[in-house]
């Protein structure tokens, strides 16, 4: 199977740039990850698809303020940091621009001086290590001089800084937001506990293994980045009890799959575990721990396109986008969401 097996061609008017005004008002495409059969809806409508006892896992990860730009302390030339991991103390992997600029020793400053870098290794992809020196509170400078990482393909300026951030983001440590759960509302999250259904919080912080291209023809070849996850003893007991029960596990989001799978396929159950998974979801991957997703459309020939497309098939899923843009859903980041489920309802003969 080749990258190019996952392309698709999307018209630029449908990336969305901006978020809508309310969260739940995002459109919604129900599949059916059997038929293919679709439905359109609208986000705040969610629990119309959802059922008591259903267990809903979202990924509780905040997004830190992890783009900063700074300048080389002895030339004054402009460099770029996005920050991606935090490997150990003040360390942390960044990607950098220019990559070429940078040497083992070379020192950047930011705001003036408030923080800065000393370059301590170089990696391949133009990735680098760090040490950041500083006096206070990192992530408090981090506030003041960073600026939320937003994606290439989004141009215009994000006027709210909160929209790129979940409304249950808790755990501090991702460099891009897991965008499935952008739609929710805390109004529609006490709707959905209402009616029985169980919330469940996961953390995976995301960082290069999300959203780097695929640059190999062979998807087998790809590597995936490591991204730290976390789940605690409360979730896996509770993802547990409901898989012995019969009850349906919807993850929201990519990045709330790979720590569930990440652990089904670790171990016979859920058990509490964190560590840093490289997992790569792609067609004829057997899942284990979800029933559905709820999701947003992704980029062509990505990873995140293979994951869906592993759940449900490419052709079901290259089906559904066709339709999507058809009907000029919008795309990506800030865009409409899709529920990828078992959609109708299978009655015993």
């Amino acid at each position: 199977m080749t990258t190019n097996d996952f392309d698709y061609d999307l018209p630029e008017e449908l990336i969305a740039q901006t978020p809508l005004k309310n969260r739940s008002d995002s459109r919604l495409l129900i599949m059916d990850k059997d038929t293919g059969d679709l439905e359109e809806s609208i986000f705040k409508y969610l629990p119309k698809y959802l059922k008591k006892g259903d267990c809903l896992v979202l990924n509780d990860t905040k997004v830190i303020p992890a783009r900063i730009i700074g300048e080389k302390e002895d030339t004054k030339a402009v460099i770029e940091l996005l920050l991606l991991k935090n490997t150990e103390g003040d360390v942390w992997e960044c990607l950098s621009r220019p990559f070429k600029r940078l040497h083992v020793g070379t020192i950047i400053s930011f705001g003036d001086g408030r923080l800065k870098a000393e370059v301590t290794a170089k990696k391949e992809e133009g990735l680098v290590l760090v040490h950041f020196l500083y006096e206070g509170i990192f992530l408090e400078i981090l506030d003041q001089l960073g600026t939320m990482p937003l994606p290439p393909y989004i141009h215009e300026k994000l006027q709210d800084q909160s929209r790129y951030q979940t409304v249950y983001a808790k755990n501090v440590g991702s460099a891009a937001a897991p965008t499935a759960g952008l739609h929710f509302t805390p109004e529609l999250l006490t709707e959905i506990k209402n009616m029985g259904v169980e919330i469940i919080y996961v953390t995976l912080h995301v960082g290069l293994g999300t959203f780097r291209p695929v640059e190999v023809d062979d998807i087998t070849k790809h590597k995936m980045h490591s991204e730290f996850y976390i789940l605690n003893k409360d979730a896996a007991d509770a993802l547990n009890k409901a898989q012995k029960e019969g009850r349906k596990i919807y993850a929201v989001g990519t990045t709330s799959t790979r720590v569930l799978e990440t652990i089904r396929h670790k171990y016979p159950e859920f058990k509490a575990d964190s560590g840093y998974t490289e997992i790569f979801i792609y067609p004829g991957f057997q899942f284990k721990a979800i029933d559905g997703l709820i999701t947003n459309f992704h980029l062509p020939k990505s990873t995140l396109l293979m994951l869906v497309s592993a759940l449900s098939s490419r052709e079901k899923i290259l089906k559904a986008y066709a339709y999507a843009i058809d009907k000029k859903f919008r795309f990506f980041s800030f865009g409409d969401a899709m529920f990828i489920k078992e959609h109708k309802i299978k009655f015993d003969k």
